[in-house]
């Protein structure tokens, strides 16, 4: 069996889900009725080196809110599917529409809804503060919480194993030069 490092050289897509992953789980509401999130901007940084990278990011969640859609716009996400019942389905549909398997598949998650997608996911993640069902049954639990890093733990795993975060870092130090 391969370990998570050596399954990452080979993703080309990363299914997401949001809340408990690119949140920290919790869910407010103003004053309003206005349902707010809070993101990180670590996960953001992330996301975008693996789009530039030539690896998407696909949103799969349960919710929708104007939050999310005003976030995911502004990282630039082109495969978002929310307000999803069936992650699993979405997702075959999805692979099915860019000619892709679920071996280039790696997937994050953090309760039973995202079981399915995490299970058929030739790599999977959680953060550590996710139902502990989910945490038994991934390949990776991330040391940053959700919300606070963890995605952006992924995305320097996948880019670790493909032979790009040096890469991407180095022009970032070769700037002060």
């Amino acid at each position: 069996m391969l370990s998570y490092r050596k399954k990452a050289a080979f993703i080309k897509l990363l299914l997401l889900d949001v809340d408990g992953v690119l949140t920290d789980g919790g869910i407010y509401y103003s004053d309003y009725g206005e349902n707010l999130k809070r993101f990180n901007t670590l996960d953001g940084q992330g996301l975008k080196y693996l789009m530039n990278s030539g690896i998407e990011p696909v949103i799969i969640s349960g919710r929708s809110s104007k939050a999310l859609k005003t976030r995911l716009d502004d990282l630039g996400f082109t495969q978002v599917f929310l307000g999803v019942h069936n992650k699993v389905e979405v997702a075959e549909q999805l692979l099915k529409r860019l000619e892709l398997d679920w071996s280039v598949v790696a997937s994050m998650g953090d309760d039973w809804p995202d079981l399915p997608m995490l299970l058929k996911a030739s790599l999977s993640f959680a953060p550590p503060n996710a139902h502990q069902e989910i945490r038994k049954n991934v390949d990776y639990v991330t040391q940053c919480p959700s919300g606070a890093g963890a995605v952006r733990e992924v995305c320097d795993i996948i880019l670790k194993a493909k032979g790009l975060y040096d890469i991407i870092l180095n022009k970032y130090l070769n700037e002060v030069k």
